[in-house]
C-alpha cells in the first residue's frame, strides 16, 4: 500500500486549508470531486494524484472549480452514468452540474484560482430542504437522486427532469446518510433518531411526475437494534451497500459500550455481525465496488477449470470516523487486515473507492485530501465484472452490456430513446407554463401516439407521431361538436362586463377580483378525481356515492365553519338579477323571509353561493326503510343465498348517474339550476290500507320527471302504477327498469310505453344494472341474468350461477381458522354485455360466455407481489372522456365502439382489491409471506416473475373484456418489461402474435412445415383474433410501437431489427439512408 497526500490537493484558504467534508470518484475513474467549507466544489484529475510523486508528470491537476453555493458543501456525488455531478450544502440548496462541450471559461479576475480545464456548468438548482443538506445518493440506473438533511426530510428527485417526486418524513431527527442498493430495489437512510430506514422503490420513467409516484418509495423496514445507545455527536452517518447487494455497513453503531460498524443482512434486515476496533464513533463506511477472490482465478481455457469450482468471492469495506483511523476489512477475516492511524489531525469525513477497487480516497476536517493506493493482489484478486452481475442477478440486478446489432440496431435504439426524451421535454414545457404547445397529438407513457392513443404524462405535438415516427396522414374528420358553455364561466363573463354609474353619471366597468375570475385550468397538478370530472369522465359508481371534489361541499357555506356560525354579512336586498325574472325571484325570497321571520342559510350549489329559498331550504327527504322484503321460498333450498334489499319509501334513479342525491332532491322540488335533470322515481305505499285489510296497500307510483332550465317546477313526462313494492330501479336513455318484491322486472320505453310483459325470475333481484341495450339482474339465489332488450333475447351462456365465484373466493381465504364467507359487493355490465363482479375479499371476476367459465381478473396476490399494482391510474378514464367515446346517437342511446367497451373496468377492480384486501387488512399475512420470499433461497426471480405474470393477466383481461385502451397501455408496459429482462422467447411470441396470420403468412416460407413452425413458436398461436385489427387498433400500429419500444434492448436487436426493417421504421429514423458507425457502448 502506498499513501499519497500532494501539497496542491487542498481547498486552500487565506490562513489555512478549508475543512473538506466529502469526496467522490467518477464512474470512469478519471475525476475526483471534493466539497469543502469554502463553498467550492473542486474536480481533480485522479491520474495527477496517483502520479504526484513523478516530477515528469505535467498534465493539469485541477480540472474545474465550481462556486455556486453560499455555504459549506457537505456532499458531492457523481451520477452512475457519469452525466451529472450533484452537490448539497448548508445553504439548503442542491446543485446539479453537467460537463458541457467546448472550451472552459476563465478564472475570476484577481483571484488565485487555477484556470479551469473542463467546461462544467450548473444544470439545475434544486430547492426542497428547510435546513442543511447532509448527504446525497444516486440510484444505480441514475433514474432518481435522493437528498437528506437536518430538516429530517428525505427528498426524492427525478434523475431526468429533476422534478421533486416525493418527500419522505418518516425520520424524527437529522438524517445524515444515504446509500443505494446495487440491484436498484432499495435505498437506506441513517438518522440521529437512532434508526436506519429501508425504502423500496421502482425506478420511475424519465417523464415521471410527483402525481405518478404517490405509491412508490414505500417504507420496507426500520432497523433500530444496533443504534439504541449510539452517540449523537457525529457529523455524518454515511452507510454503504455491498457490491453484491447482500449487506449494509452501518456507521455509528454500538455493541454494548464499544463503537462498532453494524453489518445488516438484506431481506431479514437483522444485524448479527459487528466490526469492532475503532476507539471513537465511525462516521463513514465505504464498500469497494469490486468483489475479490482469495485465490487467483483459473484460466477459462484450461480444460481442468470446469472440474474445480471457482473460489468464493469476498467484499472489502473501509471504515473511518472520529478516531482519525481508517480500517479496511475483508469478509473472509475476523480482523481488519489494514489499519492506518493518525492520517489527519481531525475526524475523517468521507471515503470513496476508484472503480477498479484498488485505490481509496479520503477527506478530513483538517483539510486533508489523500489517497491509499494498493498494489495488485494486495486486497485480493479482482473478480470479473460478470461475477458482480451474477451476484446481483440473485436480487434482480441489471444484466451485462452487449454490442449494438449493427448500424440499423443503433438507429432503432436512438429512435426508442428519442420517444422517451420527447416525453421529458413535453413534461418540462408543462412545468414551465408552456401552454402554446398544440394538443393535436397524444402521448402514451412518455411516447407519442396517433389520435387513438392515450395521453398520459406529457403534451402532444401538433402533428400526430407514434414513438417518434411520423404517422401517415388521415382523411379529414368530421368537425367536432361545440362544447357546452360552462354556466359559471358565463356568469364570470357577465360580471366582468357589468356597467355601473358613478356619482357624476359616468359609465364605468365594475372591477372584478382576480381571485374570483381565476376559474381556468392552471399549470399546477390537480387531483385525479377533479381532473376526471372536469373532463367528463364516466364513473360506474351509483348516484350519491361519488364525492365530486371539483364542486363545493354542500354541508358548509362558502365561508366555511365561520360563515356557518356567524352568518353571511351580505344582505338579500343587495342581490341583483341579470334579468327581470331573477329580480322577481329575489323579491319573492325577501317577502317570504319577512313573513316567516326566519333568515335562511345561504346554500352552496354547483354554480356558486346562492341565497336559500323555500324550495332549496327544505330538508332533504331521506328514503325510509318500510319493512324487509318478503323472502322467496326458493331461498330455503338454494345453496347460494344473497341478501335481499329492504322495501324503501322512495327510490330515485337519475338519467345521469353522476348526479348527487342532494341535486336530485332540489330538482324534485323545482330548483334545477342550469341543467336538465330527468329522474325516474318509484314511490312505494307508506300509508294505512284503504280497505281495512293489511294486504291491500296502495299501488307503487312510478313517475318520470324532467326539471328544465329556469323552470320553477319539474315537468311530469309520464306516470304508471305497479301493484307490488319496488326494490330496485335502473335505466338509461334507451329504457327504464324496475324490479319488484315478487321477483318480476317491468320495462318501459323513454316515453313510458311498456316494452314487454313483466319478466318473472326465480327470486327477487338483489342487483340491477344496465349498459346500452343490455340489462343485468342478479337474483337472491345467486343466478346472473343478462338480456339484450333490443333483440329481446338472453345473452350467450345465461343464466349462470355465482356459486363457482363464491366457492373460489372462499378457498382463497385459507383454512387458518373460522372466517366469514366472502360476499358479493357489486355486479356491473360492460359495453359488450359481460358481467363483472367484485367480492368482499377483494377478488374480481368476469364471465367469459365464449368459454362458459368465470375468470378471475383481480386478486390480492397481485396487490402484494406485483411491482405494477397502482390504484391511482386514471389515464384510461381521462382518455375516454377526451375522446367522447360514449357519445349520444340519433336514437338517444350510447355509441359503444370496440376500443372502449370496458374502459376503466380493470382500474375499478384493482381499486376494489386495494380497498378490501390491503386497506382492510385481509392480505396482511399474505404480504408478510411475500416479503419473506423476496430474500429466501430459491426465490431469486420471484418478484420479477410475479410482476410479468400480472402484466400478462392484465393483457388477457383487457382482451376478454374488449377494453382496447387498457390493452394498448398494458401491451406497452409488458413489452418494455420483458425486453428489459431479456426474455427473448416471450418477445418472439409477442411479435409474432401481434403480426397476425395475414402479415405472417406473407413473410414466411410457404413451403415450411407446419410442425416446424409450431416448434419454433410461430404459426397461428396467440394472434388475438384473425383480423387485421385488435380491439379497434391496427396490428401494424401496435407492432410498430412494440418494436420501437424494444429497440433500445441490444440483446434483442437480432429479433427486433428484422421487424423494424419490415415495417419501414428504419427508413424514417435519422441516418436511414446512410450506414453510420457502430456504437459499442450506449
Amino acid at each position: 500500500m502506498r499513501f499519497t497526500k500532494p501539497a496542491w490537493l487542498a481547498h486552500e484558504g487565506e490562513k489555512k486549508d478549508a475543512e473538506v467534508y466529502s469526496c467522490d470518484v467518477s464512474p470512469c475513474g478519471t475525476r475526483l470531486a471534493t466539497g469543502a467549507g469554502d463553498g467550492h466544489v473542486r474536480i481533480w484529475s485522479t491520474e495527477a494524484i496517483v502520479n504526484a510523486s513523478n516530477p515528469s508528470y505535467t498534465q493539469p491537476k485541477q480540472l474545474a472549480s465550481l462556486s455556486h453555493h453560499s455555504g459549506t458543501v457537505h456532499s458531492v456525488r457523481f451520477s452512475k452514468n457519469g452525466k451529472y455531478l450533484a452537490s448539497g450544502a448548508d445553504d439548503k440548496i442542491l446543485c446539479v452540474y453537467s460537463l458541457e462541450p467546448g472550451t472552459a471559461g476563465h478564472a475570476t479576475f484577481g483571484s488565485k484560482e487555477t484556470p479551469p480545464v473542463e467546461n462544467w456548468r450548473i444544470f439545475r438548482r434544486l430547492i426542497g430542504h428547510d435546513n442543511d443538506v447532509q448527504d446525497l445518493g444516486w440510484s444505480y440506473d441514475s433514474s432518481i437522486l435522493v437528498s437528506v438533511g437536518l430538516d429530517s426530510k428525505v427528498v426524492v428527485w427525478s434523475g431526468s427532469t429533476f422534478e421533486k417526486l416525493k418527500t419522505l418524513g418518516n425520520h424524527q431527527s437529522h438524517v445524515k446518510g444515504i446509500t443505494f442498493d446495487p440491484a436498484n430495489k432499495y435505498f437506506a437512510t441513517a438518522s440521529d433518531d437512532r434508526s436506519i430506514k429501508i425504502y423500496r422503490f421502482t425506478s420511475p420513467p424519465p417523464n415521471a411526475t410527483a402525481h405518478d409516484q404517490t405509491s412508490n418509495f414505500t417504507l420496507e423496514a426500520n432497523v433500530t437494534g444496533p443504534f439504541q445507545t449510539s452517540p449523537l455527536t457525529t457529523y455524518f452517518r454515511r452507510c454503504s451497500w455491498s457490491p453484491e447487494g447482500a449487506h449494509i455497513a452501518a456507521a455509528n453503531a454500538v455493541n454494548g459500550p464499544v463503537s462498532s460498524v453494524a453489518i445488516i443482512n438484506r431481506g431479514s434486515w437483522d444485524s448479527e455481525i459487528n466490526l469492532i476496533g475503532h476507539e471513537g464513533p465511525v462516521e463513514v463506511c465505504a464498500f469497494s465496488p469490486r468483489l475479490f477472490l482469495n485465490q487467483p482465478p483459473r484460466d477459462p481455457n484450461d480444460p481442468t477449470a470446469a472440474a474445480h469450482p471457482p473460489p468464493p468471492a469476498v467484499s472489502v469495506v473501509a471504515c473511518a470516523g472520529q478516531d482519525k483511523t481508517i480500517s479496511i476489512w475483508n469478509t473472509s477475516f475476523p480482523r481488519p487486515f489494514v489499519t492506518t492511524s493518525e492520517l489527519a489531525s481531525k475526524p475523517i469525513s468521507d471515503l470513496s473507492w476508484s472503480p477498479d477497487g484498488e485505490t481509496l480516497y479520503c477527506t478530513s476536517l483538517d483539510g486533508t485530501i489523500a489517497a491509499l493506493i494498493f498494489e495488485k493482489s494486495e486486497l485480493g484478486y479482482p473478480a470479473q465484472a460478470e461475477d458482480n452481475a451474477a451476484a446481483l442477478a440473485k436480487y434482480g440486478g441489471a444484466g451485462r452490456r452487449v454490442l449494438a446489432e449493427g448500424p440499423e440496431g443503433v438507429r432503432l435504439e436512438e429512435g426508442s430513446k428519442r420517444g422517451e426524451l420527447r416525453g421529458v421535454e413535453g413534461r418540462m414545457g408543462e412545468l414551465m407554463g408552456d401552454n402554446g404547445v398544440a394538443q393535436g397529438a397524444t402521448l402514451t407513457n412518455g411516447v407519442h401516439g396517433d389520435d387513438g392513443a392515450l395521453q398520459a404524462n406529457g403534451i402532444g405535438s401538433a402533428a400526430p407521431t407514434t414513438n417518434g415516427v411520423a404517422a401517415e396522414p388521415t382523411p379529414a374528420q368530421a368537425p367536432q361538436q361545440p362544447k357546452e358553455k360552462d354556466p359559471q364561466q358565463e356568469r364570470i363573463d357577465k360580471l366582468k362586463n357589468r356597467v355601473t354609474f358613478t356619482k357624476e353619471g359616468k359609465k364605468r366597468i365594475a372591477p372584478l377580483l382576480v381571485s374570483s375570475s381565476n376559474v381556468g385550468d392552471t399549470n399546477l397538478p390537480r387531483p385525479q378525481l377533479q381532473a376526471s370530472m372536469r373532463l367528463g369522465g364516466i364513473s360506474d359508481e351509483p348516484a350519491g356515492k361519488t364525492l365530486d371534489l371539483s364542486k363545493p361541499y354542500d354541508g358548509l357555506p362558502k365561508g366555511g365553519i365561520a360563515s356557518l356560525l356567524l352568518g353571511n354579512k351580505r344582505k338579500y336586498a343587495e342581490v341583483e338579477g341579470d334579468d327581470d325574472e331573477e329580480s322577481k325571484r329575489a323579491e319573492k325570497r325577501v317577502q317570504s323571509i319577512q313573513q316567516t321571520g326566519a333568515t335562511p342559510i345561504v346554500h352552496n350549489t354547483p354554480d356558486g353561493l346562492v341565497p336559500a329559498s323555500s324550495a332549496t331550504g327544505g330538508k332533504l327527504e331521506v328514503p325510509e326503510v318500510l319493512r324487509p322484503a318478503i323472502v322467496s321460498p326458493s331461498l330455503t333450498v338454494s345453496q347460494v343465498r344473497l341478501a335481499v334489499p329492504m322495501v324503501r319509501s322512495v327510490i330515485l334513479r337519475p338519467l345521469d348517474v353522476h348526479t348527487p342525491y342532494s341535486d336530485l332532491q332540489q330538482a324534485d322540488d323545482g330548483n334545477s339550476g342550469d341543467r336538465d335533470t330527468v329522474i325516474f322515481e318509484a314511490r312505494n305505499a307508506t300509508g294505512p290500507s284503504r280497505t281495512g285489510r293489511a294486504s291491500d296497500k296502495e299501488p307503487t307510483r312510478i313517475t318520470v320527471t324532467q326539471s328544465r332550465r329556469k323552470e320553477p317546477q319539474p315537468v311530469v313526462l309520464w306516470q304508471d302504477f305497479l301493484p307490488r313494492a319496488v326494490l330496485l330501479t335502473t335505466g338509461n336513455q334507451l329504457f327504464w327498469a324496475a324490479a319488484c318484491e315478487d321477483g318480476s322486472i317491468h320495462l318501459w320505453t323513454p316515453a313510458g310505453r311498456r316494452m314487454m310483459c313483466a319478466m318473472v325470475l326465480e327470486s327477487q333481484p338483489v342487483i340491477l344494472d344496465c349498459r346500452g341495450w343490455w340489462l343485468l339482474a342478479v337474483t337472491a339465489v345467486g343466478m346472473v341474468h343478462i338480456w339484450d332488450l333490443r333483440k329481446q333475447s338472453k345473452a350467450d351462456g345465461m343464466p349462470v350461477s355465482l356459486a363457482p365465484v363464491l366457492d373460489a373466493a372462499s378457498a382463497s381465504i385459507g383454512a387458518g381458522g373460522m372466517t366469514s364467507a366472502p360476499s358479493l359487493m357489486f355486479a356491473r355490465l360492460n359495453g359488450a354485455g359481460k358481467a363483472v363482479v367484485g367480492m368482499s375479499n377483494g377478488d374480481g371476476f368476469a364471465y367469459n360466455s365464449g368459454m362458459g367459465v368465470w375468470q378471475r381478473l383481480s386478486e390480492g396476490w397481485w396487490a402484494v407481489a406485483s411491482q405494477y399494482w397502482n390504484t391511482t391510474d386514471n389515464s384510461t378514464a381521462t382518455h375516454r372522456a377526451g375522446k367522447s367515446s360514449a357519445a349520444p346517437t340519433r336514437d338517444g342511446g350510447e355509441e359503444f365502439n370496440p376500443e372502449n367497451l370496458s374502459a376503466a373496468i380493470l382500474p375499478l377492480l384493482e381499486r376494489h382489491t386495494t380497498t378490501h384486501a390491503l386497506l382492510r387488512g385481509r392480505a396482511t399475512f399474505l404480504s408478510r409471506l411475500v416479503r419473506s420470499l423476496l430474500s429466501a433461497e430459491g426465490y431469486e426471480g420471484f418478484e420479477t416473475s410475479v410482476s410479468i405474470a400480472h402484466l400478462e393477466n392484465r393483457l388477457a383481461a383487457a382482451y376478454m373484456l374488449g377494453a382496447g385502451d387498457e390493452f394498448r397501455i398494458g401491451l406497452g408496459m409488458y413489452a418494455k418489461r420483458i425486453g428489459a429482462e431479456g426474455l427473448r422467447g416471450k418477445v418472439e411470441e409477442l411479435l409474432k402474435g401481434l403480426m397476425g396470420g395475414s402479415m405472417l403468412c406473407d413473410q414466411e416460407d410457404p413451403d415450411a412445415d407446419e410442425e416446424e413452425e409450431g416448434e419454433r413458436g410461430g404459426g397461428a398461436q396467440w394472434q388475438w383474433g384473425d383480423g387485421d385489427g385488435i380491439l379497434g387498433w391496427k396490428r401494424e400500429d401496435l407492432l410498430r410501437e412494440v418494436v420501437v419500444g424494444l429497440g433500445r434492448q441490444r440483446e434483442l436487436q437480432r429479433v427486433t431489427v428484422p421487424y423494424a426493417r419490415l415495417l419501414g421504421i428504419l427508413d424514417t429514423l435519422p441516418g436511414g439512408g446512410e450506414e453510420g458507425g457502430m456504437v459499442v457502448d450506449g
